[in-house]
């Protein structure tokens, strides 16, 4: 009885969508809040980072609202790259956050799922009347539209992650806002990026090594962050002989 309920409301807003489609972009300006208001600077298991207080974010009513507006909002309508882009890297962090708030509190996301039926891989919420999965997003809508500094703009609410943005992402300021993550993530030498020139190695984020495939096709991880680290780094990084070695990844909750 359950199902066809959920059957029955994601008929009639299709039909909704069908004859009633948005016109207009996506607007997060309430994300935008949400954010200032409930994420800050702290250090965590000896990580400085980009602390979320979910016990907030769990009773604020904007966050629902925000919830219930995506339920209601066809994504089709988006046209451009960069609008499509920003909408689905902000649903991921919302979403994301929505699974920690539906379970809190929780230690680490991971503890939400289980071996045979992973947290990834469990309905997180709603888009356009259509229930989503963090997996769904970041591997069958992002990852297709090539570009690899998403990887540091979702946020899988870990301390290991990229900081949550403590502003939506737009549209207008998209490439300058992934530009920024990616510098921040990079120097940040706890989870991002430590370089060790005694040893000619350079610790990086387990999230370079489980998405390598992402930056291929702009010459390989090393060339690619690059571009976002000073000049002496970039001198080490190109160095033929360096070594690669992985941080440990810290799935606890980035509250």
């Amino acid at each position: 009885m359950k199902n066809k309920g959920r059957y029955l409301q994601s008929a009639v807003l299709a039909v909704f969508f069908i004859f009633c489609p948005n016109s207009e972009a996506f607007d997060f300006s309430d994300w935008d809040t949400l954010v200032k208001k409930y994420v800050a600077p702290e250090t965590l298991e000896g990580i400085r980072l980009h602390a979320v207080d979910y016990a907030g974010l769990k009773k604020d009513t904007v966050f629902s609202g925000l919830v219930a507006r995506l339920e209601a909002y066809n994504p089709a309508s988006l046209e451009s790259h960069e609008s499509k882009l920003s909408f689905w890297i902000n649903v991921y962090n919302i979403l994301a956050a929505k699974m920690i708030t539906d379970h809190y509190p929780v230690e680490s996301i991971k503890d939400v799922g289980s071996f045979f039926n992973p947290v990834w891989k469990r309905v997180a919420g709603a888009v356009g009347g259509e229930e989503r999965t963090l997996n769904d997003i970041e591997h069958e809508i992002l990852r297709k539209m090539n570009e690899p500094r998403i990887h540091v703009a979702i946020v899988c609410a870990s301390i290991s992650c990229p900081d949550l943005r403590r502003e939506a992402y737009s549209a207008g300021k998209l490439n300058e806002q992934l530009d920024d993550q990616m510098e921040k993530f990079l120097r940040s030498p706890g989870k991002g990026m430590r370089l060790d020139e005694r040893k000619n190695r350079v610790y990086l984020s387990a999230i370079f090594k489980w998405f390598a495939e992402d930056f291929e096709s702009r010459g390989g991880v090393l060339k690619y962050i690059a571009r976002y680290v000073r000049a002496e780094e970039r001198k080490f990084l190109s160095n033929s002989e360096i070594k690669i070695s992985y941080l440990d990844y810290n799935w606890k909750v980035n509250r």
